[in-house]
């Protein structure tokens, strides 16, 4: 289920962020400038409005895909990032002392809420539109790489693993 209403963050820590995310903070800076709204109207109808459980926010799962492409880190990586540091924490409107999320919603919400690819591409496009025209972007072009890599771990079988540990023993 996806909330209605807009939640206002009332945490007594917020002010930490203004001491430990400095202004000129990238993140800092794309939170406090783009409006992300569009990704909540896009994804609206996605979500259950009256049935279940809260959902985490769209915004917020959005967000979490941004930080990964941003930092290029995988799942479980920028959610355990985002436990510790202050910045992303603060680009995802969490409070300090906020639990993130277990890194299999993002999975969850790529297959779920994304399954549309060209609904992934309008979301992309539309965010770096916004950073165009915030001029966060300063680069009248922008480079795309498709190419096709193996994931970072398991390249080998357990078989491979060990006829080369032996050669190299």
């Amino acid at each position: 289920m996806i909330s209605n209403q807009q939640t206002l963050n009332l945490s007594p820590y917020m002010g930490i962020y203004d001491i430990v995310v400095p202004k000129d903070n990238m993140l800092r800076q794309i939170n406090d400038l783009v409006d992300f709204s569009f990704v909540h109207e896009e994804l609206e109808d996605k979500y259950c409005l009256d049935n279940g459980r809260n959902a985490v926010p769209p915004i917020r799962m959005f967000k979490y895909l941004l930080l990964k492409s941003i930092f290029d880190l995988s799942d479980v990586d920028i959610v355990e990032r985002s436990k510790y540091d202050r910045s992303p924490k603060y680009f995802l409107d969490m409070a300090p002392e906020d639990a993130v999320i277990h890194p299999s919603s993002l999975t969850k919400f790529r297959k779920l809420r994304l399954k549309d690819v060209n609904l992934l591409d309008m979301l992309i496009q539309k965010t770096v539109e916004i950073a165009l025209e915030k001029e966060l972007i300063k680069s009248k072009a922008i480079i795309v790489d498709s190419t096709h890599t193996k994931a970072r771990f398991n390249q080998q079988t357990p078989k491979e693993f060990w006829l080369n540990l032996k050669i190299i023993a």
